[in-house]
């Protein structure tokens, strides 16, 4: 009797840690896109509709400072808050999509910083949310040195059309 009484008081602990667990995720899930204060400071993000096909960011890493795993994804870090941020100013119902639609970042070699700027200008004249990163150049860079461009978030077709001739990381 006593081991059909534990068998019992076990499984009735599984199942309400089971059920807490997944409507505690679901509350979360249905909170994150609920709550539109998280996407903007303003009416105009609350009010804007949505982008026409799904949307990513790209990050693109410049191989030629041969920064360390730990170095790249800070950077990358820093690229993807800075290109969210300027996104959410300028083209909110992108960062809608991207946020509705997983949020998809990829990360791309890029070779030097010529191929950076250009990147930038680029992403600049077709409109595109694009935000390079430069190291204060505490540990393994030089101070000033643009390490990581973050692109988007934008559609798809418009980001592959900046980032297509670049390898992936």
């Amino acid at each position: 009797m006593l081991v059909s009484e534990r068998t019992g008081a076990v499984c009735a602990a599984i199942f309400l840690c089971l059920a807490s667990g997944y409507y505690i995720g679901r509350w979360h899930t249905i909170q994150q896109y609920e709550d539109e204060s998280e996407l903007s400071d303003d009416d105009e993000v609350e009010n804007a509709g949505t982008a026409p096909e799904e949307c990513k960011m790209v990050l693109g890493v410049r191989m030629d400072l041969k920064m360390d795993k730990g170095k790249i994804a800070a950077q990358c870090g820093h690229a993807t808050l800075a290109a969210y941020r300027l996104a959410k100013r300028t083209k909110p119902e992108y960062v809608r999509t991207w946020q509705k639609l997983g949020q998809t970042k990829i990360a791309v070699k890029i070779p030097d910083e010529e191929q950076l700027l250009k990147l930038e200008s680029e992403a600049a004249r077709l409109g595109v949310p694009a935000r390079s990163i430069q190291d204060a150049g505490r540990t393994q860079v030089a101070p000033g040195s643009r390490t990581v461009i973050g692109i988007g978030p934008a559609p798809i077709s418009v980001i592959d059309q900046l980032t297509r001739q670049f390898k992936l990381l």
